[in-house]
């Protein structure tokens, strides 16, 4: 059993945790708890209203075995006071961290993708909402990357996403991570 902390920001995109986190804990039997930035309530894109756990602040930053960092529009609006350090203090110690969608912007202000492999929206998103960005080299256009301790991916990616984060937390679970990433690559084949 792992455990994974989703750090999430108002306005968080629903669809792209709503694989990661439901196999997890219902197929893998994964604990998963909810942070928010300052423990209150916020609303998913969906109109959902989610109640964390916990604050950031309330994190141990070196204790779950994977942070998952939602995309939301508000990642756009600049750097969150004290997130960088918590997420370069986790990957320097060889914890990960997953973001999807704007959120690998929450990578990018942190320096992490910098000179590390990395995905997000597209280059010029990164460019546009980071002018200070210095990963192009390393950009990658693929639907996930999982690398040197991140996994990320853009936001039309949410089954890549699950799949690369389930095999960062099971590795020794191929073959079960491969029947989640059958089953929702079924619906594109046309089978049941």
């Amino acid at each position: 059993m792992a455990k994974i902390a989703t750090v999430m920001v108002d306005g968080v995109a629903d669809w792209e945790i709503g694989v990661v986190l439901p196999a997890a804990r219902e197929w893998f039997g994964d604990e998963v708890v909810t942070a928010s930035i300052d423990g209150r309530p916020l609303d998913s894109i969906g109109g959902l209203r989610i109640a964390p756990q916990f604050a950031l602040s309330d994190l141990d930053p070196l204790e779950a075995d994977l942070w998952i960092l939602p995309g939301s529009d508000r990642w756009q609006a600049g750097e969150i006071p004290g997130l960088s350090a918590l997420l370069d203090q986790r990957v320097r110690q060889g914890r990960a961290v997953a973001a999807i969608c704007g959120a690998t912007l929450a990578l990018a202000y942190a320096g992490l993708l910098d000179e590390r492999p990395h995905t997000s929206n597209s280059l010029q998103f990164l460019q546009q909402h980071l002018p200070g960005y210095a990963g192009q080299a390393w950009y990658r256009d693929l639907p996930v990357v999982s690398e040197a301790g991140l996994v990320t991916a853009p936001g039309t990616s949410p089954a890549s996403f699950a799949c690369a984060c389930l095999q960062w937390l099971h590795p020794e679970r191929g073959s079960e991570i491969e029947r989640v990433r059958a089953q929702f690559a079924a619906e594109f084949a046309g089978k049941r």
